[in-house]
């Protein structure tokens, strides 16, 4: 975030109207715009709206299992389990289910399988996800965006809003072949699907 972002985002973090702002700029500067201002300048600015409680947000999540609980989070979210898709309300569930704050506090394996572990159980409870494995499996269905995608398809043939039928060429049609599709390429399948599952969705969400 530039220093022009970080002032604007501080001014509604503050709930400072335009003059209230300018007001704060000419105290610390002399200077009433933004435009009229160095960067130096600019950093005096958000040195005094840090000083009156702006915050600025961490870039991403931290920890080892942070990257995983945003995926199962946002992949539940595409199945119209969950309601709000931001990681706020992913670090509130993780919180309900293991006390801990944050995910940067999460760093004991067994304490993030209770989050991981409820997140799966809940996507197969309300939306049908298969995990199993088994050798007689095709390749491509062990990933689990694959597994995700094909509930999202399920739930939608249940509708009636696609053709069970129609699956394979929907995939290729989004990003490719079935056998050559890969943990990166189904983000967009799911993403795809996800639009319409919400649209009727009517499971229970967090």
């Amino acid at each position: 975030m530039n220093a022009l972002a970080a002032i604007h985002v501080a001014n509604k973090q503050l709930g400072l109207d335009e003059d209230t702002a300018r007001d704060l700029y000419e105290r610390v500067t002399g200077k009433r715009s933004l435009r009229q201002m160095n960067d130096r300048e600019h950093q005096r600015v958000i040195q005094e709206q840090r000083r009156q409680g702006f915050k600025v947000a961490e870039k991403g999540l931290q920890g080892p299992f942070a990257k995983k609980l945003q995926a199962l989070w946002i992949a539940a979210w595409n199945l119209g389990i969950v309601r709000d898709r931001r990681d706020a309300a992913m670090l509130s569930f993780v919180k309900r289910q293991t006390g801990i704050e944050h995910t940067r506090f999460l760093l004991d394996a067994e304490d993030s399988a209770k989050a991981i572990d409820a997140l799966k159980a809940w996507m197969t409870r309300e939306a049908g996800v298969d995990w199993s494995l088994s050798v007689s499996m095709p390749e491509w269905l062990r990933l689990p965006g694959a597994k995700i995608a094909l509930a999202q398809w399920q739930l939608l043939s249940v509708a009636k809003a696609v053709d069970p039928q129609g699956f394979r060429q929907f995939v290729w049609d989004t990003a490719k072949p079935l056998d050559q599709m890969t943990d990166r390429d189904w983000p967009a399948v799911m993403n795809a699907l996800g639009e319409q599952v919400r649209k009727g969705s009517h499971h229970e969400q967090a």
